[in-house]
């Protein structure tokens, strides 16, 4: 059995402003090509397909698309809900969609219902669990304590008893997606939190003997064990993630399970970079000619903040996409408070004309020194 994990597609999602529909498109369309080369049995997708609970049409129609691709390559599809979907509305034509290879999962009450693949050694179960906020579900899951580790290891409870049901005495192949924070892994800036009474993570330990668990939620990709993954976004969604890896991860499991993890490496849309210096160096430095095709973020370092810098820049980085200033004038670190104590109320208002703006001339200062009067003259 060969199986693909990928997650976190967060399709919908902008970047600083930027549509990345057709990044999505041609990665997506990518994993589909990786699924027909490698003869892939099953994908599994680990939440948050889409980037918010009520995604556009655009998105929906985007994301069809990827599945039709998939399935056309040759693979069955299972896939669950994320912290950033609507699981009624990911879920909503489940039914309809498994008679044609895609296997949505996004109630608890499918929880410890398999998805059962069979190859020449018998089935495999697929059981996917979707995010599960614990004040909603743990009443449906019987518990009382309020934390993601509880929540999923009554989650795991159902999994394990149907599991053992159905070896009867044998061994049974399993396959469980999560999308959840599991201890030991590293964050990126672009997830957003799922903390509930600062509790948010869960031990890997509550996955038991599990032959591969398939990770959804944080974005770069993590090994936490051989059989414990996260596969990461296969889009960079932050800054934080220029340097990442973006992949899918190929499971190939035999008659006794786990056999081996392949990463295969995605295509990168546009790589990320970084700037740093003032407009002049960066409209000028040679060296930088390799960064013009990249989303870029800039740090400009002038004595004088510059006027519409992000439409200059652009000029020569169509991509640029952030930018700020940071006077090299400024004391880093001294705070604000400290650098004008007893500084005079013209002398603090100088020091914000140049720190925001430029060297104030005489006249600027005298136009401040007048608005001071007008003020003093005013208050009671």
């Amino acid at each position: 059995m060969r199986i693909l994990h990928t997650s976190d597609w967060h399709i919908g999602r902008t970047f600083h402003g930027v549509d990345l529909r057709a990044d999505q498109d041609a990665v997506l369309a990518a994993i589909a090509g990786i699924v027909a080369a490698e003869g892939v049995d099953g994908v599994v997708v680990s939440g948050d397909l889409y980037d918010r609970a009520m995604p556009n049409a655009d998105a929906v129609r985007l994301c069809n698309d990827a599945f039709v691709r998939i399935r056309d390559a040759g693979a069955r599809i299972i896939a669950t809900s994320g912290n950033h979907d609507s699981a009624t509305r990911v879920g909503a034509a489940a039914e309809f969609a498994a008679a044609g290879g895609l296997h949505l999962r996004t109630r608890v009450a499918e929880i410890d219902v398999p998805v059962l693949i069979e190859d020449e050694h018998g089935p495999v179960a697929f059981y996917a669990i979707p995010y599960l906020e614990p004040d909603v579900v743990r009443g449906e899951l019987g518990i009382a304590e309020r934390s993601h580790e509880a929540v999923l290891g009554a989650a795991m409870a159902r999994i394990n008893a149907d599991r053992e049901e159905r070896a009867a005495g044998a061994r049974l192949r399993t396959v469980v997606s999560a999308h959840a924070f599991v201890t030991g892994a590293v964050p990126s800036e672009s997830e957003r939190t799922i903390s509930v009474g600062g509790v948010e993570t869960v031990p890997m330990s509550v996955f038991g003997d599990v032959d591969y668990v398939a990770l959804g939620h944080l974005h770069t990709p993590q090994v936490l064990a051989r059989g414990i993954r996260y596969s990461g976004s296969p889009v960079p969604y932050s800054f934080g993630e220029r340097s990442d890896r973006k992949a899918v991860w190929i499971v190939d499991l035999d008659a006794n399970g786990l056999r081996d993890v392949t990463e295969v490496a995605l295509p990168l849309a546009r790589p990320l970079g970084e700037l740093a210096g003032t407009v002049e160096q960066l409209l000028s430095d040679p060296a930088l000619e390799a960064l013009t095709g990249h989303y870029l973020s800039a740090v400009l370092t002038d004595a004088v903040r510059p006027r519409d810098p992000m439409r200059v820049l652009r000029e020569r980085f169509p991509h640029l996409v952030h930018l700020r200033w940071e006077s090299p004038v400024r004391d880093k670190e001294t705070s604000y408070r400290q650098r004008v104590r007893g500084a005079s109320d013209k002398e603090i208002a100088r020091r914000f004309l140049v720190d925001a703006w430029r060297e104030p001339t005489t006249e600027d200062l005298d136009l401040v020194e007048d608005a001071f009067q007008e003020a003093r003259a005013e208050s009671p």
